[in-house]
């Protein structure tokens, strides 16, 4: 058999990739280790709740090209990102805005507030951060970062954050209105139906395969890709194909020759709670204090305005990421970005392979910039 291309993963980038190949008449197969499509946006059903299984993914885009490109595959509710922070006892709005600083200050004014921050910035006396504490410091002064900052960025990275890099936090979104929604995009929302569904539209017309990896497809069909020396095993090759697209992690596909990539992964606790209509009343509400192991509890109810019986929750808790496991966040420290540069030469070195997506390419990219680049590589492609 003969295909055009390749696709390693189904989520967003590689089916954005293999819907526009389809379009323009080239023929593809998908490949998945996993048992489901989707990636990490993929959502599940359950007692009536679109439950997402590795974490919030909120829809938001500032570029009304990716608008009208993902509305081809659903309709988007009205949803608004307005998390929550508990510390101790307290309960802050976020991202840090007019409402957060009342509740920590007892204030009302975005006088008031800019004062107390600016004051407290002076105090700490950094000009030229060496690490993330003090670039923090610098930006939004003691109270705000010992409270809705440091504990949680310390879970999430499993350092303290005088370990940390200054760069990870080069901003911190301060806004002095009682304005609650996370995001400025003009465009935001949850797919009704969840994310999912989205992503059959997509593979509509493409065959796909799960449950298999690259490595072990390659050597079970004795798949055979020109100009890479990996693939075929050395027998006649079953599958041939004239690419590759690749959206696993660049390091696994040299077989981390150079060294491993380092990752920050998540551990998710789900339960489902029958005799409990709204357990927080919120989609997602952090927990900034280090002492308290999961950094987020998410009820998917409230990404669709659920009003159904029960409910379900998911505790998050960031884990050290070792090979094997699911990789979340690259750690874009020097030494890794350095490691990356060295692995992207190679990938340059396999004419007939494209590497794609988050762990392709060893970036974070949200949903829009994901769509985006995967539209940019079909388009190159199609030429």
């Amino acid at each position: 058999m003969e295909y055009d291309y390749l696709i390693v993963g189904t989520g967003l980038f590689g089916a954005v990739f293999a819907h526009e190949m389809k379009k323009a008449g080239k023929s593809c197969l998908c490949i998945d280790k996993r048992d489901h499509i989707g990636g990490n946006i993929y959502t599940q059903e359950q007692n009536g709740i679109q439950v997402h299984k590795y974490g919030a993914h909120i829809f938001h885009t500032s570029d009304r090209r990716i608008w009208e490109y993902v509305n081809q595959f659903a309709e988007f509710n009205h949803y608004i990102n307005s998390p929550v922070a508990v510390y101790r006892d307290e309960l802050y709005n976020l991202p840090f805005n007019m409402n957060t600083f009342s509740r920590m200050w007892n204030i009302r004014t975005p006088r008031e507030a800019q004062e107390i921050i600016e004051r407290q910035r002076t105090e700490c006396h950094v000009d030229n951060p060496r690490n993330l504490e003090e670039q923090a410091l610098s930006l939004v002064g003691r109270d705000v970062y010992e409270k809705l900052v440091k504990g949680y960025t310390q879970k999430q990275w499993g350092k303290s954050c005088t370990e940390l890099p200054a760069f990870i936090i080069k901003r911190l979104p301060v806004r002095f209105t009682y304005d609650n929604n996370y995001f400025t995009d003009p465009w935001q929302g949850i797919p009704e139906g969840g994310y999912t569904a989205v992503i059959e539209k997509l593979l509509e017309g493409v065959p796909v395969r799960l449950g298999v990896s690259y490595e072990d497809f390659v050597k079970r069909e004795h798949a055979k890709v020109p100009g890479h020396m990996g693939s075929g095993c050395g027998k006649k090759a079953d599958v041939i194909f004239d690419k590759v697209l690749y959206t696993g992690m660049i390091d696994a596909f040299f077989d981390y020759r150079l060294g491993a990539l380092e990752w920050r992964s998540l551990r998710f606790e789900e339960e489902y709670l029958p005799d409990c209509d709204n357990y927080q009343g919120n989609a997602v509400v952090n927990y900034t204090e280090l002492a308290v192991p999961y950094t987020r509890i998410i009820e998917h109810k409230h990404f669709t305005f659920g009003t159904g019986k029960g409910t379900v929750i998911t505790r998050e808790y960031p884990a050290q990421w070792d090979r094997g496991e699911e990789p979340y966040y690259p750690v874009n420290d020097e030494r890794n970005n350095a490691l990356y540069e060295r692995y992207r030469d190679l990938a340059k070195q396999e004419k007939n392979v494209l590497f794609g997506g988050r762990l392709g390419q060893y970036c974070y990219y949200d949903m829009d910039k994901v769509i985006a680049a995967a539209l940019d590589m079909a388009a190159r492609e199609l030429g």
